[in-house]
């Protein structure tokens, strides 16, 4: 169904000024208020009231109404879904009165809050993945009352107040004609009981505090920063709603050889002077122990060799990421007389030439691991 011009909606032209609008609007809303015009189709125009004047009192959105219509307005911001709105909770945001038995009772189903714990794993135990035992304070169903708040042998009583309702209405004259207004028991706080003999355990809470104890299964890949959430152990919900959840969240421990980028491992090698001139076969360490790494003649300071699968396994997924180890050719400070000796007779048949590097070892780096 297309949808009706907003200035013929309000009843005004469209050279309307503000205060035409404000005026017209008040007047259409004190009339088609639900609560106040019992028609079948009143809420639907007041809806269609209040749209019209949530868009034409905004100067842009008028604007842009003005020049392209229904469609300049929309993913505006701003731009409530007005299908879908409650005007009692609207009413009572801004005026602080309601709609006549149309609102959310005080003492409704709430869920618990959320509670979060730190977890700090070795940097091992983020790739393998690990259990760990925790303990957090939280809030329990009371032991002696079981939840009610009162002495064992007595019971809760029915507000006097509010009639169990844990919220009390007056009438109070507005623009729109009589409304409710509804506010928060003063007598059972919103409880809609009130307790003559409270618990000595929980002081008529209702609730303990308690230690848990919990083991917490941590999967392989974690990494800084990542949150675990244990459904339903957080804060107990109020009046019958459900609990709220426990975050974990994962602080992973520096290694001390050992780098991590996403799901590669990074692992920055030292080899000798003639280990890099005349290649060798030698031992590196990876998460799961030692692996052979074949060092070839001529190896450059920088060069990045590559153990596939030896990274960190993928959370979501199957697979495990790669180790890169970057090699640095290691330069003695202190050699020996006999060393020496070597060295000279070695810089008299290479030549004093030297040639310019055409490639740094950072971008060597940035190629092999992705920038």
């Amino acid at each position: 169904m297309a949808q009706r011009d907003y200035y013929e909606i309000l009843g005004v032209s469209r050279s309307a000024t503000p205060d035409e609008l404000k005026s017209a609007f008040r007047k259409l809303a004190r009339e088609y208020h639900p609560d106040v015009n019992k028609s079948p189709d009143a809420e639907e125009r007041f809806k269609e009231i209040n749209e019209a004047y949530a868009v034409l009192s905004d100067a842009d959105k008028r604007a842009a109404y003005d020049r392209y219509g229904h469609a300049g307005v929309q993913g505006m911001g701003g731009m409530p879904d007005f299908s879908t709105v409650d005007f009692s909770d609207i009413f009572e945001e801004f005026f602080g009165f309601g709609g006549g038995g149309r609102q959310r009772s005080r003492n409704a189903p709430h869920r618990g809050a959320d509670l979060s714990y730190v977890v700090q794993l070795s940097f091992e135990e983020a790739v393998f993945g690990t259990e760990k035992e925790i303990e957090i304070t939280r809030d329990e169903v009371c032991s002696v009352c079981h939840g009610n708040g009162a002495k064992p042998g007595t019971t809760p009583t029915r507000c006097p107040t509010c009639g169990g309702r844990g919220e009390v209405r007056t009438m109070r004259q507005t623009f729109l004609g009589s409304m409710v207004q509804v506010t928060t028991c003063p007598t059972c706080n919103g409880k809609g009981e009130t307790i003559g003999s409270p618990c000595d355990n929980c002081h008529g809470r209702g609730l303990e505090r308690r230690t848990v104890r919990k083991i917490v299964p941590i999967p392989a890949g974690v990494d800084n920063g990542t949150q675990i959430r244990l459904s339903g152990e957080g804060q107990p919900g109020v009046n019958g709603g459900p609990n709220g959840n426990l975050y974990i969240e994962i602080k992973v421990k520096a290694h001390k050889f050992f780098r991590r980028r996403q799901n590669d491992i990074l692992l920055d090698l030292n080899i000798n002077l003639a280990q890099a001139v005349l290649g060798a076969e030698i031992e590196v360490p990876t998460v799961e122990g030692k692996s052979n790494l074949k060092v070839p003649a001529g190896t450059q300071p920088g060069k990045i060799f590559t153990l596939k699968g030896k990274g960190v396994p993928h959370v979501r997924g199957s697979g495990r990421g790669d180790q890169h180890v970057i090699v640095n050719i290691e330069i003695p400070t202190r050699i020996t007389t006999e060393q020496r000796q070597l060295f000279e007779q070695l810089a008299k048949t290479l030549g004093s030439e030297v040639a310019p590097q055409e490639r740094s070892f950072f971008d060597k780096l940035k190629e092999v691991i992705g920038g």
